[in-house]
């Protein structure tokens, strides 16, 4: 789906919930559209809106995060380190993706497949628990920092690894 049918999607979720699709709202949905696959802080957004439309000051683009988050329509997401980062859900998943988190650059990667279809049937049994969701975030060093990290330094490496 291209960006502009995404922004009138959106815009139909807001009128649902009465609310509008805000000038400021829109550049917002925009720059997280256009940077979909790099999960955004709230202080990315607004740097990346601000070149955009400068006028727009952060406290209206943690608004706008908020209210997105609210409304199901972003998925705020913590990987340790203490930021809320921002990510669109997907209406058509049964589970949240899980996400691979490189110590070294911090790079985050996806996981799209679902791999947890029996350790989430099996906790289900054990624990009597109707499970809903699950979120699955695996800290390591991605395949573009490994040949670049000595054996020895690995110990040094996890010590740092948030959480």
């Amino acid at each position: 789906m291209e960006i502009e049918e995404r922004i009138d999607k959106i815009r139909q979720q807001l009128h649902a919930h009465s609310y509008k699709l805000t000038p400021q709202r829109e550049a917002t949905l925009r720059v997280l559209l256009e940077n979909e696959e790099d999960h955004l802080s709230a202080e990315d957004v607004y740097l990346l809106v601000k070149e955009k439309a400068p006028e727009i000051g952060l406290a209206t683009v943690y608004r706008t995060l908020e209210l997105m988050s609210d409304l199901h329509i972003l998925q705020k997401i913590n990987f340790g380190d203490g930021v809320a980062r921002y990510e669109f859900r997907n209406e058509n998943a049964e589970h949240h993706h899980h996400h691979l988190i490189c110590v070294m650059c911090g790079i985050v990667d996806e996981i799209h497949e679902d791999l947890l279809g029996e350790v989430e049937q099996a906790v289900s049994d054990k624990f009597k628990f109707h499970i809903l969701d699950h979120r699955l975030s695996f800290h390591g060093i991605c395949h573009r920092c490994i040949d670049k990290v000595d054996k020895n330094e690995l110990a040094n490496v996890r010590s740092n690894i948030p959480g």
